[in-house]
């Protein structure tokens, strides 16, 4: 490399064809020739061997070209292809210096070499130097014909569009006038080139049509050097901007962007040692695509590595990323421009092709991002809706209003969140997200409709259960003859409240009439269903509730007082009342009747179970139909029969049975009752003591002392009567009452008469006036008569005391 102040130079082809790849690229960087864009120019050189090339070059553009030493002798100094920046010339101008031709060096490999060096540097340079002698110039032998018919050669070879500057330099000019020496040198270039052979296609074109010749001469270096630099310096002028229109190198097609000249020279190079036609159109295009390639991954590394895209790429992991749109826009758009810049100067067709490459590429990678960002933003929008409608609803707005509401803002919201995030280099499409969301939302206004509705219906079934359960149970209970068409009204009522309130409750929900409607008959069903289903209820516990209006009626009087059987009461007449009430329960429980019609259930049971009976012990030789013996009423849907004729049948011989043992019972104690009451004589046996004792109690009534020892044995029997408690004793039976009696005699005797004793002990009182009675036998009387009282109370608790008992056992 040479001195970087002035000018840098490397070898670019070595003597044996090797590309110097690495030196290229160093060159390039040392330079900075990829930031001149179109802006430069290639100057190449080529001449016989040891004519001065390098020297010209030297003085020419201030290079540093190896010259040859002329105390040396001539021999070769240039090998290979040389390439240097001029210093001090702008545009940026590279010169190649070629290894000279008819060199001894080379021998036979000198054509072969001539030929692919010219063909490059014809190929790469927009100017070629032709460094020949003066008086070469007329001679049929001159040393420059073999370099120029080499040119003209290659020259077919190259499909380039542009023209190519050829310079032939003069060298060691002498005294005639370049006035007359070009005319002759343009004539001998006219002969070379028509003597070339060309294509069919070029056989008439003639040579200005692919080359701009030029013809310039220059002095002496070694005899006239002041005057060889002086016209070195002047011809140097020409090169300063020589890309400018009609400068030298003005024609700029097919020119390659300074920044792939390095992969151009390399491809020229390679296609020429390949021995290949070079076609410049197709290789500048091929550059261009390499080129814009190589710059397109470059810049996609660089977004993919920039620090700002992978913060926003790990954000968007986790959440909505405010400005996402915009900052990734901004990324995009700069690493775009950034390929613009550098793929400015290459084929248009090219580079509008590689960057829709880099933008897909660019899209491609932030896609995922982009649309975890519209995920985000849908949930999130979602969340808002659920949150936002719950919020409406509890405030009380109506469904239909607070949904269509919700849906309309959230909706809004997301189309400004979505154009948020939406990247400028993007054109893709958020209806499919939009949709989703959209589906989302329906689904969860779906769900909580169906929610509130449900709980809507569940409420007011709730309050259909309460408001008929409780009382359909209470008429059944009860049942007669106005109990199901009580029950149809609390129905009605009932049905009519809650269709009522559900309906108000359903204009909120914005549904069409045919939905509402069925609502509310699947309501109005339901209401039906609950007294259906607690009649069945009931109708499954009838013969409990038959056996309880049973004893309730057969065991409590009018007053719902217990029922003390004494022996007035007519016990057939209560027990058919009884038993009539219940059959009357059973009649009502045998079927629904919501529907106004009338049946003959009762009438049917009636005389089936009743009727029949005494007809049947009226007339047992006549055969009757048991109008029971069936599994349908008449006139009664099967759907609406809670007992079937046979069951209520069964039920009955049943309910008879579980009630025959209370009447019993009560007819028991009622005969038992009228025994204990019942301690008069008969009639007539008052009437015998009465005429055959008429003596005996004259007998009396002529002696008075009878009486009173007839009167002290009364209030001694009437001691003993309720010390033993006689009545209680006999109660049980006659011989347990002897029984008891027999073991309570003698003791209860000794205990009155050690009474007696303690009175007659005492010492005597006075007595009051008109007392004659001692105080020891009016105590005695008193406590005889206390004793009386007292056995007679306990008699009578204990009667009383029997006979509630006995009346409790009967119910």
């Amino acid at each position: 490399m040479g001195n970087a102040d002035e000018c840098c130079s490397t070898q670019l082809i070595d003597g044996d064809g090797m590309f110097n790849v690495h030196g290229l690229e160093n060159f390039m960087k040392e330079v900075k020739l990829a930031e001149c864009g179109l802006s430069y120019a290639v100057v190449s050189i080529m001449g016989p061997q040891s004519s001065g090339k390098s020297t010209l070059l030297n003085h020419l553009f201030h290079t540093n070209f190896r010259e040859m030493d002329a105390f040396r002798g001539r021999s070769q100094t240039t090998k290979g292809i040389w390439l240097a920046r001029c210093a001090g010339i702008e545009p940026c101008t590279l010169v190649m210096d070629l290894e000279g031709t008819d060199g001894r060096e080379r021998g036979e490999d000198d054509t072969a070499f001539e030929k692919q060096s010219a063909l490059f540097a014809l190929a790469v340079s927009d100017i070629v130097l032709i460094n020949m002698w003066c008086h070469d110039i007329g001679r049929e032998q001159a040393a420059n014909k073999p370099l120029l018919k080499t040119v003209f050669q290659v020259m077919m070879r190259l499909f380039s569009p542009r023209k190519t500057t050829l310079m032939f330099v003069i060298r060691d000019k002498t005294r005639t006038p370049l006035e007359n020496l070009e005319p002759v040198l343009r004539e001998d270039i006219q002969k070379i080139w028509d003597s070339v052979p060309k294509p069919q296609a070029h056989k008439e074109t003639p040579l200005s049509e692919f080359f701009n010749v030029q013809v310039t001469a220059l002095s002496s270096y070694e005899e006239k050097e002041e005057l060889f630099k002086e016209q070195v310096a002047s011809l140097r002028q020409q090169f300063h901007q020589s890309i400018a229109p009609g400068g030298l190198a003005g024609d700029r097609r097919a020119v390659v962007p300074a920044s792939g000249f390095s992969f151009s020279a390399q491809q020229i190079w390679k296609v020429i040692k390949e021995n290949k036609d070079l076609d410049l159109p197709a290789h500048k295009v091929m550059v261009a695509t390499v080129r814009c390639e190589e710059i397109a991954n470059e810049k996609f590394a660089y977004f993919a590595s920039n620090e700002e895209w992978c913060q926003i790429e790990e954000d968007v992991q986790t959440g909505t990323v405010p400005g996402f749109g915009k900052k990734l826009s901004l990324i995009i758009g700069s690493c775009l421009s950034e390929y613009d810049a550098e793929a400015i100067y290459f084929d248009e067709g090219v580079r509008s092709a590689k960057r829709e490459q880099l933008e897909a590429k660019l899209l491609q990678l932030v896609q995922p991002a982009y649309q975890l960002m519209l995920g985000h933003i849908r949930s999130g929008t979602l969340d808002k809706f659920k949150e936002a409608f719950d919020k409406a609803l509890s405030g009380g707005e109506g469904f239909a209003v607070a949904a269509h509401g919700c849906t309309k803002a959230l909706m809004t919201q997301f189309d400004e969140e979505c154009a948020d995030a939406v990247i400028e280099q993007a054109n893709w499409d958020t209806s499919k997200v939009r949709d989703k969301l959209r589906r989302d939302i329906d689904a969860h206004v779906a769900a909580v409709r169906a929610t509130k509705l449900s709980e809507l219906t569940a409420l007011y079934e709730g309050k259909l259960n309460e408001g008929l359960s409780g009382p359909v149970e209470a008429l059944l209970d009860g049942a007669n003859s106005e109990t199901w068409p009580a029950i149809r009204v609390l129905l009605l009522r009932e049905t009519e409240s809650a269709i009522l309130g559900l309906s108000s409750a359903l204009s909120g929900f914005d549904m069409d009439e045919q939905t509402k409607d069925k609502m509310l008959a699947s309501l109005e069903n339901y209401a039906r269903g609950v007294v259906e289903a607690k009649a069945r209820e009931e109708a499954g516990r009838v013969l409990i509730r038959m056996k309880d209006r049973f004893a309730t009626l057969f065991s409590h009087d009018s007053d719902s007082m217990p029922r003390v059987w004494t022996g007035k009461e007519d016990i057939r007449a209560i027990t058919k009342t009884a038993r009539s009430s219940s059959l009357k329960l059973l009649s009502v429980m045998a079927a629904i009747r919501l529907d106004d019609y009338t049946d003959n259930i009762e009438n049917t049971l009636s005389a089936a179970l009743v009727d029949n009976v005494k007809s049947a012990v009226t007339n047992r030789s006549i055969t009757t139909v048991d109008p029971l013996a069936s599994s349908t009423w008449e006139e009664v849907p099967p759907s609406k029969t809670l007992i079937t004729p046979v069951q209520c049948k069964n039920l009955w011989r049943q309910f008879k049975m579980e009630t025959e043992y209370s009447v019993t019972q009560a007819i028991a104690a009622q005969e038992a009752n009228k025994r204990n009451n019942n301690w008069l004589p008969p009639p007539w046996a008052i009437v015998a003591m009465v005429v055959l004792g008429f003596n005996e109690f004259m007998t009396l009534l002529r002696n008075p002392l009878y009486l009173g020892v007839i009167f002290v044995a009364f209030l001694l029997s009437k001691a003993l009567w309720v010390q033993l408690d006689i009545a209680g004793e006999f109660r049980h039976g006659i011989v347990p009452g002897m029984l008891s009696l027999a073991t309570k005699l003698l003791p209860t005797v000794m205990n009155l008469l050690r009474k007696l004793a303690e009175e007659g002990a005492k010492p005597p009182t006075t007595d009051t006036p008109g007392n004659p009675l001692p105080k020891s036998f009016r105590n005695g009387v008193n406590t005889s008569s206390a004793v009386s009282s007292s056995a007679s109370s306990e008699i009578t608790s204990e009667n009383g005391t029997e006979e509630y008992s006995s009346s409790s056992k009967q119910d």
